[in-house]
């Protein structure tokens, strides 16, 4: 799983296309309103910078069907500037005669931001045309957009082979190590905590890494599917008929630890009403919305000892305050373990909002900045844009 790193490439004098992960949030008034992503990609940028490099930034930006001026990465070059306490030029397309002109001219050491790379319809299609031009900008290639790698697009394979040595950015390179760790070499206790509000966005990774854990401990909405298959009542519940068969199947497996207990409501709305409930007396009416009390001291106790955890969704409805208690139990805990040195990585975008609610994601050891892809990774899948750049030498 070894990559080539930036940190070996000859960039000296050089054009750098670096391939990052600017997917970012903006407001209605168009500034950026949470920039994780921006500062993950820093560290590439300033090596790059200090190595003398000319920084050529290609992004994505939300869906857009077309050209949609909403969707223009314009004031994410702002924000950058703001962070890096520089000048970023900005090239109003990432190809064509402007495009070139700007690139070429542009001096030694200067940092320029692409236009939303899916604003061209190439870039998910991995048009050759599309992936020869946006080449023809650079003389190396980094990819550090580890958000992006489940995608077999233009800026993330496509041009990356028409490169002799595509390289991973230091995110990129940290994504690989820590998770490449959590599947392939875990310091034991290996405890795995999957949550969220579906079992079928995590199906993939239960079945990957329940062979390979000595604790898996369920919560969020995916219990729901396991009490189903263990016969329990589960009132208003959310619950997915179509994977009860697989439920049945994990549902018996000694290393599956689910909640002894729930905080049930009417619905995500009625805080006022919330009220922790044994699993076998979920109200009909009702719906169970957080792991109860009882399974945040137990889940606390599953993971004490642990040397690596991988946290994938949270245990309820944490954005409301009556149905937060669980993951934010769950997260204390995990943040003591990496205090003692344990390996705990977390992924997926909720886990990480939630750490953030709580003050406490950089009291990990990894999070990713990947929500699908580090879901792939973690079902033991092959990433395209991380097979498409080099091995390490």
């Amino acid at each position: 799983m070894s990559k080539l790193s930036v940190r070996e490439l000859d960039v000296k004098d050089k054009r750098v296309f670096v391939r990052v992960d600017f997917n970012v949030p903006l407001t209605d008034t168009g500034r950026v309103s949470a920039d994780v992503r921006i500062r993950a990609a820093l560290p590439t940028i300033e090596l790059l910078l200090k190595k003398g490099a000319t920084v050529l930034l290609g992004s994505h930006l939300g869906k857009p069907e077309d050209a949609d001026p909403k969707l223009s990465l314009k004031p994410v070059a702002e924000h950058l500037g703001r962070i890096l306490d520089r000048g970023i030029q900005f090239a109003p397309d990432c190809i064509g005669p402007k495009t070139k002109e700007i690139v070429t001219k542009a001096p030694k050491g200067a940092v320029i931001l692409l236009e939303n790379l899916r604003f061209h319809p190439g870039e998910k299609t991995n048009d050759p045309e599309f992936c020869k031009e946006l080449a023809s900008l650079g003389d190396r290639y980094v990819n550090d957009a580890f958000g992006t790698a489940h995608r077999a697009h233009a800026s993330t394979t496509g041009v990356a082979a028409l490169f002799d040595r595509p390289a991973a950015g230091l995110l990129m390179e940290k994504e690989i190590e820590f998770l490449g760790r959590v599947v392939q070499a875990p310091a034991r206790p290996f405890v795995a905590i999957i949550g969220g509000s579906k079992i079928s966005d995590k199906a993939g990774v239960i079945a990957n890494l329940l062979p390979k854990v000595d604790r898996m401990l369920i919560g969020g909405g995916a219990v729901f599917n396991f009490f189903k298959a263990l016969g329990r009542e589960i009132g208003k519940s959310v619950y997915e008929p179509e994977l009860a068969k697989q439920a049945r199947e994990l549902a018996g497996d000694p290393r599956i630890v689910l909640p002894a207990d729930m905080v049930a409501a009417p619905d995500p709305n009625s805080e006022s009403e919330a009220h922790p409930v044994p699993i076998d007396a979920i109200p009909a009416d009702e719906m169970g919305l957080d792991i109860g009390p009882a399974t945040a001291k137990l889940y606390a106790g599953a993971l004490a000892g642990a040397r690596t955890v991988v946290w994938a969704g949270p245990m309820g409805v944490f954005e409301k305050k009556a149905f937060a208690h669980g993951t934010e139990s769950v997260a204390r805990a995990v943040a003591a373990l990496t205090e003692t040195g344990a390996t705990t990585v977390v992924g997926g975008g909720d886990t990480v909002a939630a750490l953030t609610r709580f003050g406490l994601l950089d009291k990990v050891s990894h999070a990713s900045t990947g929500g699908t892809a580090c879901l792939e990774f973690l079902e033991g899948k092959e990433l395209p844009g991380i097979a498409a750049l080099a091995d390490a030498e």
